[in-house]
């Protein structure tokens, strides 16, 4: 809940190589006064079956700049496994679809932004397994 002094912020995720939303992503949010000053560690959660993240820590007063860090490594390692588990089941299916890779060619992903008091920023993550994008949403 945004105040006059504060921001909000909430986020979510679609892997848009499956065209679903990404469950159980680990989110760190971090919270800063200022371009110059250091960054506060504010807490975190982990994105539900919808691929939101509905319970980050509210942002203190004063806040100007954010970050919000998204660890993807672990849930393509994750989905990786499910895929292979699937393909083996399938036998004519590959296991691995991606030219070998494994894991995730971006294992975090920091984005980093500017906040004005009494505003909410709802901040959606694109995401596969070679690029994201992320945008301010509604």
């Amino acid at each position: 809940m945004s105040t006059e002094t504060t921001a909000s912020v909430s986020t979510h995720i679609l892997d848009t190589s499956v065209g679903r939303p990404a469950e159980g992503v680990a989110i760190s949010l971090s919270a800063r006064s200022g371009a110059g000053e250091e960054w506060k560690a504010l807490g975190g959660s982990a994105t539900d079956a919808d691929g939101r993240c509905k319970d980050l820590p509210a942002l203190p007063e004063g806040t100007s700049h954010v970050r919000l860090d998204f660890e993807t490594e672990s849930y393509f390692l994750s989905r990786t496994n499910t895929q292979n588990k699937q393909a083996e089941a399938q036998q004519d299916a590959p296991a691995n679809r991606d030219s070998g890779a494994t894991g995730a060619f971006f294992p975090e992903v920091a984005i980093t932004f500017a906040v004005t008091p009494g505003e909410h920023y709802h901040v959606p993550l694109l995401l596969n397994p070679f690029g994201y994008s992320v945008y301010r949403g509604s």
